[in-house]
């Protein structure tokens, strides 16, 4: 039986409150699309694009130092590391804030738009608001309490999407209130993030100081800037070319929906914050490799099992998907979103923790900054040659998937461990050969028979035949879906009796 602090239940907890930012995202972009025109909607989504570009470089990898440092401290002492880790964020905020405002007019131009500087010059004061609430989710589950993740986030989430959409809904705003609107709610997640970090430490009634220095942070988290930083320059090269030489509004068409599936990074999520502590501390005790493989192994392909079946689903029905939720105009925005999700087959493959856990951080870091300048450059080769922004989307996708078997070839040397033992192809091969039937078949049907005048109803009907067929012929290809499935509705079970 699934234990409260096995590793199912406490990523389960994580996946709800990433099931949280993913519903506002979507939420927030199905209204602001309807109530905005492209150009504003696209300078909204401009302004996202910036923030999240330059957090990775406020942040200075200082959240991931929870999860890998807590583990190898007491509790005592892991207050103190919280308390001096979040108050280097604060700074860093002061810093981000300081520099969107003054540099404002610089961005607007490197994106050739010039009513970004306004946006960017309202938005400003945010990150100092937010980047002290970073890391909460290292700290609680470093000490598997993950439940409070997912209150955290519910509580936060839904205040940011009563912030952003009310000024836009009942007071007629722009996407200037909408930001406005952001920036009250801050104030009060400042507060409750400040709030939860104390939460992990309730129990602990004296201070202890830690001998974990500036330097030793520094030490490993600079790398982890490097390489996070690479890796906005790998997704941000697409974004600022797309943005740049097509506009805002075909910007927005792309912002919509080259995205990965939102279940995909909630699932991966939610796995790579449980296994992350326990690989630090595989490591940091010596423990062999067989245990560590065969730990990777299980959650990659538990991940599989939940993620293919949507993934696939997703990709038949990828055009609908898109009409629904921003109404047609936005219908270009299902083949961008159908690009992307082949990637979702690959990037399950959570490959970050197991360098972050083996200290393999500058390794980590020198690959992607290989990526970012092969990228940037094809991406300029892609504009002058076929002007398309189909083929800059293409090629971000194929370049990702190709990352992902590099580092997979480089840990399994790293291990000593064969290729095929650590990334197991048949059994994943195996749920999407199942899945893609499947999809093929209620899609067939679904373009023969039309059930209902409402896309939503409609698609919702084959949604739910879908499922129904997936789990009822998983025996025929040998895959247990009930297995994987059951633990979660104990937990749900569990929260309803209690």
């Amino acid at each position: 039986m699934e234990g409260k602090n096995s590793n199912t239940v406490q990523a389960f907890w994580v996946a709800i409150g990433s099931f949280s930012t993913f519903m506002v995202s979507i939420v927030s972009a199905a209204i602001l699309s309807r109530y905005f025109d492209k150009t504003d909607y696209g300078t909204y989504r401009q302004i996202l694009f910036v923030y999240n570009t330059l957090l990775v470089i406020f942040t200075a990898g200082l959240p991931r130092i929870f999860e890998y440092y807590l583990p190898r401290y007491s509790k005592p002492q892991g207050k103190d590391i919280v308390f001096k880790v979040s108050k280097m964020l604060f700074f860093c905020g002061l810093a981000f804030s300081a520099v969107l405002y003054l540099c404002s007019d610089l961005i607007a131009i490197g994106l050739n738009n010039t009513e970004l500087a306004m946006g960017l010059k309202y938005f400003s004061p945010i990150p100092m608001l937010l980047l002290p609430t970073l890391g909460i989710e290292g700290i609680f589950t470093s000490y598997k309490k993950t439940k409070y993740i997912a209150q955290y986030n519910v509580i936060t989430r839904v205040l940011m999407l009563i912030g952003i959409v009310i000024p836009v809904i009942f007071f007629d705003g722009d996407y200037i209130s909408a930001i406005i609107g952001w920036g009250v709610t801050s104030v009060f997640i400042l507060i409750i993030g400040w709030y939860f970090k104390n939460i992990a430490f309730k129990d602990v009634t004296e201070y202890e100081k830690s001998n974990l220095s500036f330097k030793e942070i520094f030490v490993y988290s600079i790398p982890l800037v490097v390489a996070s930083l690479a890796g906005i320059a790998i997704k941000s090269a697409d974004q600022f070319y797309i943005s740049r030489y097509f506009g805002p509004e075909v910007f927005a068409e792309y912002a919509n929906g080259f995205m990965e599936l939102p279940f995909v990074t909630m699932i991966t999520g939610a796995t790579s914050a449980v296994i992350m502590p326990l690989f630090s501390k595989m490591f940091f005790l010596k423990e062999g490799t067989d245990n560590l493989v065969d730990t990777w192994c299980r959650a990659l392909i538990k991940s599989a099992i939940f993620i293919y079946p949507l993934v696939v689903f997703f990709i038949a029905f990828s055009q609908d998907i898109m009409t629904i939720l921003y109404t047609s105009k936005y219908s270009m925005s299902g083949f961008y979103f159908q690009i992307n999700l082949v990637l979702n087959f690959f990037n399950i493959v959570i490959f970050a923790p197991l360098f972050f856990s083996m200290g393999k951080t500058r390794l980590y870091a020198q690959v992607h900054i290989v990526l970012a300048i092969f990228i940037w450059i094809f991406d300029f080769f892609l504009i002058k040659t076929y002007m398309s922004p189909i083929a800059i989307a293409i090629s971000s996708t194929c370049l990702h998937i190709l990352k992902t078997f590099y580092f997979l070839f480089v840990a399994s040397k790293l291990l000593n461990v064969k290729f095929f033992k650590f990334f197991p192809i048949i059994e994943l091969s195996k749920l999407a050969v199942h899945a893609g039937i499947i999809a093929f078949i209620v899609f067939i049907a679904a373009r023969e028979y039309q059930l209902s005048n409402h896309p939503l109803i409609q698609l919702s009907i084959y949604a739910g035949l879908y499922g129904v067929l997936v789990l009822a012929t998983a025996p025929l290809f040998k895959i247990d879906y009930w297995s994987n499935l059951l633990p979660i509705f104990k937990i749900l079970r569990n929260k309803v009796v209690h």
